[in-house]
């Protein structure tokens, strides 16, 4: 470990949990000693009388259960798995410019190099030990000049930790930057390969998974009292070694910080800015691009190759972005790969199931798609399922077809109908100036939510976000069922979204929340199995993978609370019915102004219209549900030549 201050702070904190640790053991160990003396003074005739023997029969049977207890605890926080994050592993075959490049970084740095490299999707790079025996063996095939390499019956050194870098770096940022932003990331092996900071930092992973352990469910309750015991010793020593295991990752911070200072130190500032530019351009593409297509069942294949594409129009669009797009001409860092597009795969499927919860691997109802493909796969379907579910819930509600001379006599799906049925008929206003419901469909008392409705995408215009469930599709036209002539019963109250629809029109209010009622039972209705997903994550493989001998990933962490990074939080009642007539908005258009769907790398589904983008519909819409005033729409359909009373094709 060299000099760095950082280095000096980070081992006297290793010191100081080394030290925690001792004295616990000596706690542990104390009523042994003191049983053992009163055992060798009885022996020796020193200690004897009714005192003595008394102290002999109370202490020792304490001291066998401390033992007893004691060698439990560190039994259970040796073999506790440490968490791991998931990644994509790299083989040196699959990658050998982008090892040569890290080898070569760690010599000038002059530290160990790290043992392998694993990719993540998300922009962030760190160094993670991957050394505990639960997962799983090193990998089969050895080099001398990687760290930890060689055949050693007993390993006497700390195997380097694994590098993990972020996809989206790989793509969008030229090699130079890549090697940049790296730097004090690798710089992290040398104060790692110290035995103090190492023994430390195992010492509080040690604890940090047996609490994990111990707070397991599904136990019998002699099980789940020896763990809460258990459970509460590894509590108290995580607590009394928390500060110091801060200050000591602070302290490996800084000195890795430090030694990288000297390694292409004014190319990692200009790298940085790309850094803060990937973040947002990943953050975009997964909430605005990616996410209506896993809500859909299908996944883009090239999350990202999307990043680049992303990132480049918003240099197009915004000017001070200009010098960006010059980059482009040089050599990218996805260039080190042997086959970037496998790798992208990878990652792209692993960020679906970490923010979005889906399987494992490709299945029936779970398929990749290609960028080329997404607008009549995706937006297309999406906006026809959106458009079918609102029919639907009119149905339900007993809403009528659209009448009128241009209104078609078979009782289709029109975009009137939709119209004619928020309209505000009497100037009652927004509900929240009302008391009673005069059009007998329910106050807004009278609705009911679904908490488990998917997240959607706020301040969205042209592009809803509509959960599209394959198992759910309308093959019928909506107009063509019957419709019954009492009232139908209104949904049980819930006041959760009472503030969120409170500047609404009765109708809206009560169509919102049976929109939100009909989509919380086709989630609910499609929700895969855990046994299924276990299933699919223990023979999913990765094409980029590397070594057989090297375990597969998604079966190393724990996937029963998927997504286990939500990307948004759940739609009100209000974005569900905005994001439904953007849809059958959109419908009309394609089916008769000749409109097509599109793809926008920032914002997601949009509508295309003569080839160019439809302008936004979001006031246009928020009139009509907070007013019931269509004028603003019908006036913007009648330009567009969209015909409202025209059928539309459902899905």
């Amino acid at each position: 470990m060299g000099v760095e201050a950082g280095a000096q702070v980070a081992r006297a904190r290793a010191l100081v949990v080394l030290r925690i640790r001792s004295r616990a053991l000596a706690v542990a160990l104390l009523p042994a000693a003191v049983a053992v003396i009163l055992l060798a003074g009885a022996l020796s005739g020193r200690l004897v009388g009714p005192g003595w023997d008394a102290a002999r029969w109370f202490l020792t049977p304490v001291a066998v259960l401390v033992l007893l207890a004691a060698a439990g605890i560190a039994l259970v926080v040796a073999r506790a798995r440490p968490a791991m994050s998931p990644t994509v592993p790299i083989a040196e075959e699959a990658a050998p410019d982008l090892y040569r490049m890290v080898r070569d970084l760690a010599d000038r740095l002059e530290v160990p190099a790290p043992s392998a490299i694993a990719l993540t999707p998300d922009c962030d790079s760190w160094l993670e030990d991957r050394t505990h025996p639960a997962h799983g063996p090193p990998p089969a095939e050895e080099h001398d000049d990687i760290a930890g390499a060689g055949k050693h019956a007993h390993r006497r050194h700390p195997v380097a930790p694994v590098l993990v870098i972020g996809s989206p770096f790989l793509w969008w940022m030229r090699v130079g930057e890549l090697r940049a932003v790296l730097a004090p990331v690798v710089a992290g092996t040398g104060p790692s390969a110290h035995p103090d900071i190492a023994a430390a930092r195992r010492f509080v992973r040690g604890l940090d998974a047996a609490v994990a352990v111990t707070s397991a469910p599904r136990r019998d309750p002699v099980s789940r009292a020896v763990l809460a015991g258990i459970g509460w010793v590894a509590r108290l020593l995580l607590r009394s070694c928390r500060l110091h295991a801060a200050e000591l990752e602070r302290g490996v911070a800084a000195a890795a910080a430090e030694r990288a200072q000297a390694v292409d130190y004014g190319l990692r500032i200009v790298a940085q800015e790309q850094v803060g530019l990937a973040y947002a351009g990943w953050d975009r593409l997964l909430t605005r691009v990616a996410l209506p297509a896993w809500r859909m069942g299908r996944w883009p294949s090239r999350l990202d190759a999307g990043v680049v594409a992303a990132l480049t129009e918003l240099s197009r669009r915004d000017r001070l972005a200009e010098g960006f797009a010059s980059r482009l001409g040089e050599r990218p860092a996805c260039d080190l790969l042997e086959e970037p597009g496998a790798v992208d795969e990878s990652a792209s499927l692993l960020a679906a199931r970490l923010f979005h919860g889906g399987p494992a691997g490709p299945g029936p109802d779970w398929s990749p798609v290609d960028w080329s493909d997404y607008p009549e796969e995706v937006v297309d379907r999406k906006w026809r399922i959106d458009a079918a579910r609102l029919h639907r819930v009119l149905d339900a509600m007993g809403v009528r077809p659209a009448t009128g001379p241009a209104a078609p006599a078979t009782g289709s799906p029109t975009l009137s109908r939709v119209l004619d049925h928020l309209t505000d008929p009497a100037g009652e206003g927004p509900l929240a100036h009302r008391s009673t419901d005069p059009a007998g469909e329910g106050s807004l008392t009278q609705r009911c939510t679904d908490p488990s409705r998917d997240a959607s995408l706020p301040h969205r215009s042209t592009d809803p976000s509509g959960d599209a469930s394959p198992t759910h599709r309308s093959t019928e036209p909506s107009g063509g069922a019957s419709f019954p002539a009492t009232t139908p019963e209104p949904p049980p109250p819930l006041d959760d979204d009472e503030e969120d629809l409170s500047g609404t029109t009765p109708r809206s209010a009560n169509l919102a929340a049976r929109l939100s009622t009909e989509l919380g039972r086709e989630e609910a209705s499609a929700a895969p199995s855990p046994s299924a997903s276990a299933t699919a994550a223990s023979t999913a493989a990765s094409p980029a993978a590397g070594s057989p001998a090297t375990p597969d990933p998604l079966v190393l962490w724990d996937d029963r609370a998927l997504p286990l990074f939500p990307l948004q939080p759940p739609r009100t009642a209000r974005e569900l019915l905005a994001d439904h007539l953007t849809a059958m908005i959109c419908c009309a258009a394609m089916d008769t102004a000749g409109a097509t769907p599109g793809l926008d790398w920032l914002d997601g589904p949009t509508l295309l219209h003569n080839g160019e983008r439809t302008a936004d519909l979001a006031p246009k819409i928020l009139t009509l549900i907070e007013e019931g005033d269509p004028t603003p729409l019908r006036a913007w359909l009648a330009e567009l030549g969209i015909r409202p009373e025209k059928p539309v094709r459902l899905v």
